[in-house]
């Protein structure tokens, strides 16, 4: 007979889902990873049920660097305030703004074709002027203050606006070389320049630190916490209308996030 109070208690992991881009949901609630958003999932899943740890589910090609510097942030001050260590475990990517929140991990582990890195900045868009040139369409721009329009797309290309762009970037990548090295420390492969942009596949990731071995969630943590630990699973929900595909918005954003994971050789 089985006495509830006598009985032992069975070890809990808290599982957190962070797959998406990371970015503001700006449409109807649209489930992109922001700090605002996630706050509420990741108190309740390092403090409900007391857990053993905290394992993340990360599937991410980045997105926004001021979230991905937030999130992280917070899942540091919980595991330090909670005192529960944090595994990672990344499924097809982990890279740019998926890789910082990776970092927020005491251990990542990869599958061999997982992809892990993009440890950039990056800005991008499209230049119209010639043609609208070639159309006989005028701009016209009124401002106060003379970089009111900097990058203008239907101007041409202006030397100080690119230059004062890079001028963000770059203190943006310092930050993010900055966190990577803080986390990964002496991990970090010494002969190789991580902080080109580039990207790896599981294993030679782990060749160069950005990871710790290739693994997934489950039976690492079972084999970590016993055969009978218990799974408590967190995560975005996102509204039925938006999973059956009943909205415009819906379609738009799926339509990005492909495209942010397609640039990693990912998506369908």
């Amino acid at each position: 007979m089985r006495i509830p109070f006598l009985s032992p208690r069975l070890p809990r992991i808290a599982v957190i889902r962070l797959h998406g881009v990371i970015g503001v949901p700006v449409r109807n609630g649209a489930a992109g990873l922001s700090d605002a958003g996630l706050a509420p999932i990741l108190e309740r899943a390092f403090r409900r049920g007391k857990p053993a740890a905290v394992a993340l589910s990360i599937n991410s090609p980045g997105g926004s660097p001021v979230q991905s510097s937030l999130i992280a942030a917070r899942i540091r001050r919980l595991a330090e305030r909670h005192k529960l260590p944090v595994h990672v475990f990344v499924e097809d990517v982990a890279a740019s703004g998926g890789y910082w929140l990776a970092c927020a991990g005491d251990e990542i582990w990869a599958d061999e074709s997982s992809i892990l890195g993009s440890i950039g900045v990056i800005s991008a868009g499209f230049g119209f002027h010639e043609l609208i040139a070639r159309w006989g369409i005028e701009r016209r721009v009124h401002t106060a203050g003379r970089s009111k329009s900097t990058l203008d797309p239907f101007r041409p290309e202006k030397p100080e606006d690119v230059e004062r762009l890079q001028g963000i970037l770059d203190p943006i990548h310092e930050a993010f070389k900055a966190h990577v090295r803080a986390r990964r420390g002496a991990k970090l492969a010494a002969d190789t320049d991580l902080f080109t942009g580039e990207f790896w596949p599981g294993r030679r990731a782990i060749e160069l630190g950005l990871a710790d071995a290739i693994g997934h969630l489950e039976p690492v943590m079972r084999e970590r916490y016993g055969d009978k630990v218990k799974f408590l699973t967190y995560g975005l929900r996102v509204p039925w209308f938006r999973r059956i595909g009943l909205s415009a918005d819906a379609l738009l954003d799926t339509g990005e996030e492909r495209a942010a994971f397609a640039r990693f050789g990912i998506g369908g």
